[in-house]
């Protein structure tokens, strides 16, 4: 059997210095780092098999990476999953990525040290090639699919929810609509952006490319995006705004109140996700909402049940729902500039 001792001889560092790159790797230099991952995989020292004896005496740890915290939805899924962690005896680890894939690949080296019995993870674009660090480890892909084959995931019907959004604002009568998309190496933008088209196209409407602009998840990257639509000629600029996440709303939402336009008599927006913000403002923003505690609750009882041997569904998609409210509004035809002058 490899040892750990094996691994340092290999990467020529001390076998103190490989115990805390594979299980502390915040503690150590980078470049010595990667020199004891690549011993180890080129080795085929497997920490888990420590993690199998730690089982057998009763180890009740999860993973749980989210991208963004400070999202609304993301603080809600996280919640949904300790919940249900904590009700079963598990206490959850959980580490954020700001959508970073190097922050994950980071927060999947630390996982390997602390030997958590699964992982619930909502993926970056780099997901699919991070996970090789933790080899054989039961996951759930969270919000999002990684594109790995055999995946288990516990996601929202996207493309429906966005379908909805926009065949609502295309019935109020607008004919340019614009979108503020999400990043497209990430399965939920590229559905949501889906579901805009589709309902253009049913609509007998045009796809306009530059009609859509992307925002990155980000407010502020969605205030440059709004800005960016909301300034173009008066002939081209869309009369309302599909968002496609809840950061990107509230940079559309500052945007549009720093170009003096009023919600919904000068430009209409219905964003996906709901929060409180959004239902207490004014006016209160129309939405597409995700369940999303239930959406982290479902993922750690999945994992659970894949814990205890049951078989799970591999893909599971929750419905969104369609919040009507008050951001969105039929559009008001605009007088004529010859109308005053007969």
């Amino acid at each position: 059997m490899i040892s750990l001792e094996d691994v340092a001889k290999l990467a020529q560092v001390s076998p103190a210095t490989a115990s805390r790159a594979l299980t502390r790797p915040e503690l150590v230099a980078e470049a010595t780092r990667e020199r004891v991952l690549e011993a180890a995989r080129t080795l085929g020292y497997q920490p888990n098999v420590l993690a199998r004896s730690l089982r057998q005496r009763g180890s009740r740890s999860l993973g749980l990476v989210v991208t963004d915290i400070l999202n609304p939805f993301h603080a809600l899924l996280a919640k949904g999953v300790q919940d249900v962690a904590e009700a079963q005896g598990y206490t959850v680890l959980m580490f954020n990525t700001d959508e970073e894939s190097a922050k994950e690949r980071r927060a999947f080296e630390t996982l390997r040290g602390h030997l958590p019995q699964g992982l619930i993870v909502v993926p970056t674009p780099a997901t699919h090639l991070n996970l090789k660090l933790l080899p054989n480890l039961p996951v759930i892909e969270l919000d999002r699919a990684s594109g790995r084959a055999g995946a288990h995931t516990v996601m929202v019907d996207n493309e429906v929810g966005a379908y909805r959004a926009v065949s609502h604002l295309a019935a109020l009568g607008h004919r340019r609509i614009g979108m503020i998309v999400g990043r497209l190496d990430i399965s939920t933008a590229v559905e949501r952006h889906e579901g805009y088209r589709r309902a253009l196209l049913d609509a007998g409407l045009p796809y306009r490319p530059e009609l859509v602009v992307p925002g990155n998840h980000r407010e502020a990257d969605g205030r440059a995006a709004a800005h960016a639509l909301l300034t173009l000629p008066p002939a081209e600029r869309p009369t309302a705004l599909f968002v496609g996440n809840n950061e990107m709303t509230v940079g559309a939402v500052l945007a549009a109140r720093e170009l003096g336009l009023r919600l919904p008599d000068d430009l209409s927006l219905i964003g996906f996700d709901d929060s409180r913000w959004a239902q207490t403002m004014t006016p209160a923003i129309t939405v597409v909402a995700q369940p999303a505690y239930d959406l982290g609750a479902l993922a750690c009882r999945t994992l659970l049940n894949l814990l205890g041997g049951q078989t799970v569904p591999q893909s599971v998609r929750l419905k969104t729902t369609f919040i009507e409210r008050d951001s969105a509004a039929p559009l008001t035809p605009q007088p004529s500039p010859l109308a005053g002058s007969r």
